[in-house]
């Protein structure tokens, strides 16, 4: 195909799927613009972040707040500090950010490692999982988040036990 033939070819195609304009159901949520095929679509998306235990703790400037106070802990915690000595915290604080943001019900899917391979080579212990769990539950209570949104964070945690600390699953 010769490039006037290809140009003529994508332009059809341009044309065709209607490019460029915009999505006539939309739905902003924290400063991102989401499209869908139809009110109903867009209605479930609602309600599922109006719903999220993500949008119940506030949303993206909750999590940022948390993560930020939590990580002044983690990092005056003598249980754990050591892990952090050579790691980039403004990484690190973006990571987290992210990761807890796909947890607790964000639009934004994760797409980092998993965390098995994340802490493979860290060697912790039901330690060091336990005083990043109390850090965590202290940082959530000194923010002032209600005790059943605590739980909800806590019982997230502590499904994540198993895959940070590298162990097999259980067999059920």
């Amino acid at each position: 195909m010769n490039s006037p033939t290809l140009l003529l070819a994508v332009l059809s195609v341009l044309l065709i799927t209607s490019c460029g304009q915009k999505a006539a159901v939309t739905y902003v949520y924290e400063e991102v613009t989401y499209s869908f095929a139809n009110e109903s679509a867009r209605a479930k998306f609602q309600a599922d972040r109006d719903h999220s235990l993500y949008h119940r703790l506030g949303g993206r400037a909750a999590i940022d707040a948390a993560v930020d106070k939590f990580y002044v802990k983690v990092l005056d915690d003598k249980r754990i500090n050591h892990f952090f000595e050579d790691i980039n915290m403004a990484t690190q604080h973006r990571k987290q950010k992210a990761f807890l943001s796909a947890a607790f019900g964000s639009p934004v899917a994760w797409k980092g490692k998993d965390l098995s391979r994340a802490h493979e080579d860290l060697k912790l212990t039901e330690v060091h999982f336990n005083a990043v769990a109390e850090d965590l539950q202290k940082t959530l209570e000194e923010m002032r988040v209600p005790q059943p949104l605590i739980a909800e964070v806590m019982t997230i945690a502590a499904s994540t036990k198993e895959a940070v600390l590298n162990r097999k699953p259980a067999v059920k």
